[in-house]
């Protein structure tokens, strides 16, 4: 069994969100991804647990400390990976969640389209439990950017900060989120700041997974496109560009449209 490593959403295999990929998992117990994921170390490897033709495949994605339903940026690298053995072109990944289709270019470029997105209400008690588990104050909140979770295959809750330096400044209470997000059920927090109307910086707390900040996140950029399409912060047909230290995601919506595509780059990481 080989474990391949690629670096998602970046050209640079020391940049980007680094992702296990196992293509031919269809032996491996649940028990035995869980402990590959875990000594990988990456926030997500996928699993390609079976090929069902005609470039169908059955995917699973585990962190270092559970499998989660859905994973952005794994199913990029696990896609590329593919490309990289079969040539470009269309993919289907039979996920948790259900059929996430995604195309690969010549040139590493994976676009994935989400299931259906939808947003939700974030109740005032869960805001203020977040809060105080990231260490924020609602004074620091961007009004313009109403809190809420939001959903493309994974819940996420989408917190705005109104400042540069507010998002830059991560350091949170890893018990108190990592409980507050396990009786919740979100599997990472989209913390933002809109630099430009098209334009997002991120950070994403991941202590269910067993990681402090997840470098990218592909699912949860699909949650925020979801979102700001739910409440009319973007056009129908806009394009978002979702940036995290080195790592460049883009989000398209398409009108009629209920998932998102999430497109960006992957390349091998070398052992």
């Amino acid at each position: 069994m080989e474990i391949l490593r690629y670096a998602a959403f970046s050209d640079d295999p020391a940049g980007g969100n680094p992702a296990g990929v196992v293509l031919d998992a269809s032996s491996l117990s649940d028990a035995e991804m869980q402990a590959i994921a875990a000594e990988v170390g990456y926030s997500e490897t996928a699993f390609l647990t079976g090929d069902r033709g005609a470039g169908v495949h059955r995917v699973r994605y585990f962190s270092p400390l559970a499998e989660v339903p859905f994973c952005g940026h794994a199913t990029v690298g696990a896609a590329v990976a593919l490309a990289d053995r079969h040539g470009p072109g269309p993919l289907v990944f039979v996920t948790t969640v259900g059929e996430v289709p995604v195309r690969v270019d010549d040139r590493r470029r994976a676009t994935l389209t989400s299931v259906g997105a939808r947003v939700a209400e974030l109740d005032p008690a869960g805001l203020s439990a977040l809060l105080a588990a990231l260490r924020w104050d609602a004074a620091e909140l961007d009004p313009a950017l109403p809190p809420r979770v939001a959903y493309a295959g994974a819940y996420h809750p989408v917190v705005a900060a109104a400042t540069r330096q507010r998002l830059a400044d991560l350091d949170y209470d890893v018990p108190a989120l990592k409980a507050l997000m396990e009786a919740r059920g979100w599997t990472t927090v989209q913390l933002v700041w809109r630099a430009a109307a098209d334009s997002f910086e991120v950070r994403n707390p991941f202590p269910v997974g067993g990681v402090y900040e997840d470098p990218a996140t592909g699912a949860a950029a699909a949650a925020l496109g979801g979102y700001l399409r739910a409440e009319g912060l973007v056009a129908d047909d806009a394009v978002v560009h979702v940036t995290q230290g080195g790592a460049r995601i883009t989000v398209t919506l398409t009108p009629g449209q209920d998932g998102v595509r999430v497109s960006g780059t992957a390349v091998p990481i070398p052992r």
